[in-house]
């Protein structure tokens, strides 16, 4: 999906088409009073105060039509600039944009803003011409919102919408986001028994079996992809002192999102990041520079605390398992790692047909540790690496993490969707921090540079999002159920699914078998329903012959197989980690 804000001529078209929900609302419900329309990667939304009126979703056409109507009028939007106190009488009946005219900086000598028709607002701008060219848009919710987004403030109503330049644009838009709706991993994790949330632990999932048996896949084919790789797999406690937090630097750039305790009359804070334990174990043993680069993975589990507000199914949890690793190299051996990185993720990620771009996120303007001469250095290495590897990089200018610049991948899933997971993080200033050193060829200590990276991201939002990119409907060798074996009917060709089973399971297939008393057709429906890959019908001739007959999921075809076949064919497929059979 496109990101509005980023495009230029939509992000012009949505912050015009903002106006015109304000001024359709203004003709509908006079009283209506106005605080912010911004633009947002998914369109643009417009925070509302109508009194004692509360719009539900049934209103929206009804603006949507007044918006036409002023749309097709014709008007144009004229630009004006006018001083402060010229601003303050204009808008002198509405207090959500008096409190704006008066925070905004002393300095500014005019203030602009923008009419058309009947309808003024006030706004920076830019936007197009005419509201003539707001054809293609559409209102798609209305929620909740407090002024400023403090709880202790009036709730406002927030309408959301998103204007195209085209009909067309438009329609393959709203077909993305029903796709969305269908793909939604909350919705799907509970149909599959996948993973559940409580209200005794907002933000803190539990997994299911379902969802452990993909969870438990993901994570042993990450140890068996990491040890070709040469990464040694550690494990550090989830709880440390306060000391180390502040060694880290974490205590001061992030003691705001740290879950802590107090034990023996100390401090102690559970790991919002692995990276501190990580340092402890590279120092209780002596390193030679022919141990570098020294790969040490961990799958660790962290704490967050983020906002009620923010938690979104798995993806924006409390508490989470980064696959995470440190290397330890030395200078000279940057280039050839990142290089390296960048082609393991490119593996790992092929695997579940997921492609990406990557994004160079520079020293952020405050909060950062270390020189800015180390900075630009880790900065420039980053980028010939990337380069180096055959990959472009779009420049994020003051995204860094506190001690370092990073690469960060954004993945695209099957509906052209980006998430970021992956990241590449170039550390010279923790080495410091925590006085790592190396023993070099000369003898003298040395001190090396580290890289902090993970390819899943987490394994929660990973598996959220791998629920939506595969509309629930894993992979073979991702499935937690693989085959679902149904006997036509139970009292003469149980028996025999009894038997195929059996084989099946001896084999290591996550075999289901479906004896209940219910129609062949419902049980084929709920096959599907639960998006089994394959699905075994048996009956007469499959017993009398020593067959199977199986069902692809989302396929009507049958084919018939004798056993020995369908097993080499499902275990070249898991083997492969092909999508096909």
């Amino acid at each position: 999906m496109i990101n509005i804000k980023e495009n230029e001529h939509l992000n012009k078209l949505n912050h015009s088409c903002a106006h015109l929900l304000a001024q359709a609302v203004k003709h509908l419900y006079p009283n209506a009073k106005f605080w912010v329309g911004p633009v947002i990667e998914e369109g643009f939304y417009y925070d509302i105060d109508l009194g004692d009126i509360t719009l539900t979703e049934e209103d929206l056409p009804k603006i949507e039509h007044e918006m036409k109507k002023i749309s097709k009028d014709g008007k144009r939007i004229v630009r004006h600039e006018i001083s402060k106190d010229e601003a303050l009488d204009m808008f002198k009946n509405d207090p959500y944009k008096l409190d704006l005219i008066n925070n905004m900086d002393e300095e500014s000598i005019v203030i602009s803003c923008y009419t058309q028709g009947d309808f003024t607002d006030l706004c920076r701008g830019p936007h197009v011409e005419s509201v003539k060219e707001i054809k293609y848009f559409k209102l798609l919710k209305v929620s909740g919102a407090y002024w400023k987004g403090d709880a202790k403030n009036k709730m406002l109503q927030r309408i959301y919408g998103i204007c195209f330049e085209t009909e067309e644009d438009l329609n393959n838009h709203m077909y993305l986001l029903e796709e969305a709706k269908k793909r939604d991993h909350k919705k799907l994790g509970k149909e599959l028994d996948l993973f559940m949330m409580s209200e005794y632990g907002p933000g803190f999932p539990f997994f299911l079996h379902n969802g452990m048996i993909v969870r438990n896949i993901l994570e042993n084919f990450w140890y068996e992809e990491h040890t070709k790789e040469g990464y040694e797999f550690i494990k550090t406690p989830i709880m440390l002192n306060r000391e180390l937090w502040e060694l880290s630097g974490h205590w001061f750039n992030y003691r705001e999102n740290m879950y802590t305790s107090e034990i023996d009359d100390k401090t102690f804070a559970i790991k919002p990041m692995n990276c501190p334990g990580g340092m402890l174990v590279y120092k209780n043993s002596l390193h030679s520079y022919k141990d570098l680069p020294l790969r040490i993975g961990e799958l660790g589990q962290v704490h967050r605390h983020e906002a009620s507000g923010a938690l979104n199914g798995l993806f924006r949890v409390r508490t989470f398992t980064q696959d995470d690793a440190h290397i330890f190299m030395r200078e000279d051996q940057i280039e050839e790692e990142v290089i390296r990185l960048i082609r393991f993720i490119d593996r790992m990620y092929a695997i579940f047909g997921l492609t990406y771009d990557i994004e160079l996120s520079t020293r952020p303007e405050e909060k950062y540790i270390g020189s800015i001469e180390v900075w630009n250095k880790s900065e420039k290495a980053l980028e010939e690496a990337c380069h180096a590897s055959g990959h472009d990089c779009k420049i994020n200018p003051g995204d860094g993490a506190f001690y370092g610049p990073k690469l960060d991948f954004h993945i695209k899933d099957s509906l052209g969707r980006v998430w970021q997971c992956g990241t590449i993080q170039l550390d010279m200033n923790l080495p410091e921090r925590f006085d790592l050193t190396y023993v070099d060829a000369d003898g003298s200590k040395k001190r090396p540079v580290m890289l902090h990276r993970v390819i899943y991201g987490s394994i929660e939002r990973f598996i959220g999002i791998l629920i939506e990119h595969y509309a629930g409907a894993f992979p073979l060798w991702l499935a937690p159920v693989q085959v679902n074996v149904i006997p036509v009917n139970n009292e003469y060709h149980l028996e025999y699914a009894k038997k195929v089973f059996d084989e099946l399971n001896n084999h290591g297939i996550r075999v289901k078998l479906d004896d209940r008393n219910e129609k062949l057709s419902y049980k084929m429906r709920e096959s599907q329903t639960k998006k089994i890959p394959l699905t075994l019908i048996l009956g007469d001739n499959e017993k009398e012959n020593n067959l199977i007959s199986f069902r692809k999921f989302g396929k009507q075809e049958t084919t018939t197989v004798n056993i020995d076949e369908f097993l080499e064919t499902l275990n070249k497929c898991i083997d492969a980690k092909d999508y096909n059979i």
